[in-house]
């Protein structure tokens, strides 16, 4: 079973998000990375503007699917380097190894071929034995990234997956193009949340309580909303550490930033922290981050 099925099945588990709705709200649906996207617009030409968004969506999905065959990261992943690599590329790992860095390795983007092996084995009903966890953790680790603006080249064997980033990204350069187009209220959810200057957005945290968004982003990470073969108890979330899905002691974890795909990064990688403390000091190492609710298990 791929990850994108994962998502499907999973996607109701997750934490909603109540959002006001205006009269003249104009909203547009679509898909990127699996998962759906909402744009919620207030404007006079918001339905062009929102079918520019969708392009720039579908643009952005062929950087970093992995699924589209020759998307950037797929022929990426495939060779093992990508020569001239898009800008949007560059700059998502770029940050990746900030947050890797801040979070001392507990977001990971070169988990993927430990991710691919459990996939696997729990697709065919069974579980990875100890060789060969060992054998996929060996080809992880962000010390074999090389990046640069000529090429990003791969340690044989190793492969990265960006969904801890990548639609909190896609979310942050499609409220760059709205604002560009001089739209400045609007909302748009991509499975993170990103907030255009004008206006709140009053949005709804799992914990219960709720929050304002204006200019802003939120990310909620859930380690048992996607679960292995949807068995409800093995996290979609691998520790690095252990190659094995994380034994978190949150039920989800919400993280606010200025950029939505710094506020997914951060959430994912509090999920494998070891308390409330942790997760604050992790989010204190960028300026713009806060933890806004952590809902014990």
């Amino acid at each position: 079973m791929t990850r994108r099925r994962f998502i499907a099945i999973s996607a109701a588990l997750m934490p909603s998000h109540a959002l006001a709705r205006a009269p003249d709200l104009h909203v547009e649906t679509g898909l990127a990375l699996g998962a759906r996207v909402t744009l919620r617009l207030q404007h006079p030409e918001a339905p062009r503007l929102a079918r520019m968004a969708m392009a720039e969506i579908r643009r952005l999905e062929g950087v970093f699917s992995i699924y589209l065959p020759d998307s950037a990261l797929l022929r990426l992943n495939r060779n093992g380097q990508l020569l001239a690599p898009p800008f949007e590329l560059l700059e998502c790992l770029a940050l990746a190894g900030r947050v890797h860095a801040a979070s001392g390795g507990r977001f990971d983007p070169t988990i993927q071929p430990l991710w691919q092996a459990e996939a696997g084995a729990r697709g065919a009903g069974q579980r990875l034995s100890d060789a060969q966890r060992s054998a996929a953790r060996a080809l992880i680790g962000w010390q074999g990234v090389g990046l640069s603006s000529d090429a990003i080249a791969l340690r044989p064997g190793m492969a990265l997956t960006l969904n801890g980033i990548a639609q909190g990204y896609i979310a942050d350069r499609v409220a760059a193009l709205l604002a560009d187009n001089g739209l400045t209220r609007a909302l748009i959810d991509s499975g993170e949340l990103r907030a255009l200057p004008e206006g709140d957005w009053p949005v709804q945290l799992a914990s219960g309580g709720s929050v304002a968004l204006r200019n802003r982003a939120l990310a909620t990470s859930a380690p048992l909303g996607m679960t292995f073969a949807g068995d409800g108890e093995s996290s979609h979330i691998l520790n690095p550490e252990t190659g094995r899905p994380v034994q978190s002691r949150w039920r989800a974890i919400s993280v606010s930033a200025g950029s939505a795909a710094l506020a997914d990064a951060l959430s994912t990688a509090a999920c494998l922290s070891r308390d409330r403390d942790d997760v604050l000091a992790l989010c204190a190492r960028f300026d713009d981050a806060r933890l806004e609710a952590a809902v014990p298990a």
